[in-house]
């Protein structure tokens, strides 16, 4: 993704402003390359939604540029566009079959009846439901009906399709099988998606690149695991998966790392300076429950506390432990079933260990 050429889509400077006042959209500056997934990832509110309306040309930029390929299409209207949809109600015609809303926008754009029956085909085996032409939304399930808006937005063949939280009225079992589906579609098509959602896993499943939004800016522009791993902001850290947070300031600074001394004097943690200035500045801690040991070699880790274990839930694969340390009970701890730790019991007082590169010092 170096190249201009390499990149379908390119915002340049767009703001948006409903009230002429209040940008809910700041300066934003995006490039999208061909073939990837991209997902707006953000709380409501955050902008996210307004970006792919204005790529759509549901709402226009206040200011700034919006091109697809080389193409500036701020005065584009929808339909010339080019671009496929798929919302989150589907937005099917109720009085026709489903052949005849994947036929629509086939017709539209004046493709043979020879053709424009193949294509429909071909996009139906694609969602699995072949054989399904002649029944109407309201004979189908929320799934089948998402798979059918799904095959209407990639039965054209676009080179872009953006996705609206598509799976959100769906259940959880089966939002999570149609997250796998649309993954694998991507991956053999090699079509562009922009994907929105407030759902940080379904991020994480299926992007090959995640924007995370907050008050109209991209707070963290990454890779899935890079974001998870490796957040640049307290916010980005809170916002993707679970996360203990610790408040302290910094007192010294020893070239990647630092020491810090927390605010409720519980103590000095040795962390990997990220996001902060120097010396006395204030930090947010971020650390993943994951990464957490109970009961390590002693000497084995640089961080290491004692800590009463407040709660335990089962949860198959893992222990959520719930455990009182550096002056907090809401410190969590995922312990692997696989380590057994029969010894874990509510009440009972064990010692937690970390690494200094899992333990990032962030802004406050």
């Amino acid at each position: 993704m170096t190249g201009q050429n390499d990149h379908l889509v390119r915002f340049r400077e767009v703001q948006k402003s409903y009230d002429g006042e209040t940008l809910v959209v700041k300066n934003l500056n995006l490039d999208i390359a061909r073939g990837e997934f991209l997902t707006l990832l953000g709380p409501s509110g955050s902008g996210k939604t307004t970006c792919l309306m204005m790529l759509a040309g549901f709402e226009s930029a206040t200011h700034g540029t919006i091109y697809l390929g080389d193409h500036p299409i701020n005065n584009v209207p929808p339909h010339k566009r080019g671009i496929g949809m798929v919302f989150q109600n589907y937005a099917l015609f109720p009085h026709m079959t489903v052949g005849e809303n994947l036929s629509f926008p086939l017709e539209v754009r004046n493709i043979s009846k020879a053709d424009v029956q193949k294509k429909v085909e071909r996009a139906l085996e694609m969602v699995q439901l072949s054989g399904y032409q002649h029944r109407r939304p309201s004979q189908l399930s929320g799934g089948q009906q998402q798979r059918v808006a799904l095959a209407r937005a990639l039965v054209f063949e676009p080179t872009l399709v953006l996705m609206d939280e598509p799976l959100g009225a769906l259940d959880k079992q089966l939002r999570e099988h149609m997250q796998y589906e649309i993954k694998h579609i991507h991956e053999n098509l090699g079509v562009t998606v922009v994907y929105v959602t407030h759902d940080q896993s379904e991020a994480l499943t299926m992007s090959n690149r995640i924007a995370v939004f907050n008050d109209g800016v991209i707070q963290q522009l990454d890779a899935p695991s890079d974001l998870y791993e490796k957040p640049e902001n307290a916010f980005v850290a809170q916002f993707i998966g679970e996360n203990n947070r610790l408040k302290g300031h910094v007192r010294d600074m020893n070239g990647s790392s630092c020491r810090v001394e927390l605010d409720n004097g519980q103590g000095e943690v040795r962390a990997l300076a990220v996001n902060v200035t120097g010396s006395g500045s204030p930090t947010t801690l971020s650390l993943r429950p994951e990464r957490v040991a109970i009961d390590p070699v002693p000497g084995s880790l640089p961080n290491h506390f004692e800590a009463q274990v407040e709660e335990l839930i089962y949860l198959g694969d893992h222990i959520r432990t719930r455990v009182n340390v550096c002056g907090t009970d809401q410190f969590i701890v995922k312990v692997p079933n696989a380590h057994g730790h029969a010894s874990l019991k509510e009440g009972s007082t064990v010692t937690v260990g970390w690494e200094i590169d899992d333990c990032r010092a962030l802004d406050a």
